[in-house]
């Protein structure tokens, strides 16, 4: 019996020399393992794949598994912030931060980030990722409509440097199945950036809806005479179709058209957006910004890695490289130092469009905006009906469904 005793007293002093530190903490992790983060994405793989190198420098002490999820914006709602279901954190656009922020699982970006490691940063993506006060989003690119032609047709001394220079272009070419002109009049997105050049919003900062302010109806009725000159049909296939193809001579796209039109061998010109000589301000679109937003977070050791995550993005290499596979512009100022990204004529387009262009508002409400603009479009420039009358019915009906979602 006493040499019973001995042996587990022996036994017990061996095992604890080899748990060292963790005798007495049994939810400790084992020493050495690493801090697993999962990202949810919805992007293609070449912009994942490059995410994925570029944040492998942080193993063996954190690995970054990035999930492509299909419906990411409803999964997330379906998820929250559920410590067994939902992730650590999202990469996708800001215009959905609005909808988790009031959910009440996002985690503000100063909790692992202090405010001068934005300092090389765009002011227009870093207010994109600010929701009522409080910063949700590390933006890392962004893209922006810009005017782009047929130098096959308008030449580059002729590219319009004013929308009355544009209407007067569009008289003379718009003939015989050939217009000078084309764009997606009547979808919100797209038309955006002639209300903004009005000082026109859909949706004020205080998300309610502005669809019958005067100066929206001002934009509208100032539109519609381009619209005139343009098809009727205005879906993205078509609309674009018709610049592919040489029918029309000009207008208004983003980075995603450019590899398709390279493709079809048209010589692209990439232009600045014209001045409205009413007003003297340039259409501003509106700007979509991608990069990362952190779900609240639980224990020291998931936080401290997630601040290594968004430390390792804050590398302008890592802007410069995403660029180059996704046809965006960098958020980070320090990226176009690189002739890569100078000698890009649709990157540095956006780069400069940026100081005018408008983030797409991230407030919860702007999912029925669109849907509601849309149809005001469809009524004034397809239907004829009074501007001011549709304006007025717009405004009604998006303001009791605001109410009705809240």
């Amino acid at each position: 019996m006493k040499r019973l005793i001995l042996c587990l007293a022996a036994l017990g002093m061996l095992t604890a020399a080899l748990t060292g530190c963790t005798v007495g903490k049994p939810d400790a992790p084992a020493i050495g393992s690493p801090v697993v983060i999962t990202i949810w994405h919805d992007k293609e793989s070449a912009v994942a794949d490059t995410l994925q190198k570029a944040l492998e420098r942080l193993a063996p002490d954190i690995i970054v598994k990035l999930e492509k999820k299909a419906g990411l914006t409803e999964a997330m709602k379906m998820v929250g912030n559920d410590r067994n279901a939902a992730p650590d954190m999202y990469w996708f656009a800001h215009d959905k931060l609005g909808v988790y922020a009031q959910m009440g699982i996002l985690a503000p970006l100063s909790d692992f980030l202090a405010e001068d490691a934005l300092k090389n940063y765009i002011p227009m993506t870093l207010q994109a990722g600010v929701y009522k006060g409080v910063r949700y989003q590390l933006p890392v690119y962004f893209e922006t409509l810009v005017f782009l032609y047929n130098r096959k047709y308008m030449k580059d001394e002729d590219v319009p440097a004013t929308t009355e220079a544009l209407y007067d272009y569009m008289i003379r070419k718009t003939r015989g199945g050939h217009y000078g002109y084309v764009e997606q009049h009547s979808t919100a997105y797209y038309s955006a950036g002639w209300l903004h050049a009005f000082g026109a919003e859909m949706l004020s900062e205080s998300g309610s809806p502005q669809l019958n302010d005067e100066r929206v109806i001002r934009a509208l009725t100032y539109h519609l005479q381009f619209v005139k000159l343009m098809p009727d049909e205005t879906e993205y296939a078509t609309v674009n179709t018709l610049f592919r193809e040489g029918m029309a001579h000009a207008t208004m796209a983003g980075p995603w058209l450019i590899p398709t039109l390279r493709e079809a061998g048209i010589d692209v010109g990439i232009a600045q957006m014209p001045v409205v000589d009413e007003t003297n301000l340039p259409l501003a679109p509106f700007s979509g910004v991608q990069g990362l937003h952190v779900l609240k977070v639980h224990g020291q050791e998931k936080k401290d890695a997630i601040r290594a995550v968004l430390s390792a993005l804050l590398d302008p290499q890592i802007g410069i490289d995403l660029a180059m596979i996704s046809g965006c512009a960098p958020a980070n100022q320090l990226c176009y130092e690189d002739e890569r990204i100078t000698s890009d004529a649709m990157t540095m387009m956006m780069r400069q469009t940026a100081e005018t262009s408008v983030p797409m508002p991230n407030f919860p409400e702007m999912d029925v905006i669109w849907t509601v603009m849309g149809n005001l479009l469809t009524d004034v420039n397809m239907r004829g009906r009074d501007i001011t009358q549709a304006a007025n019915s717009a405004q009604r009906q998006a303001e009791q469904l605001i109410e009705a979602m809240r």
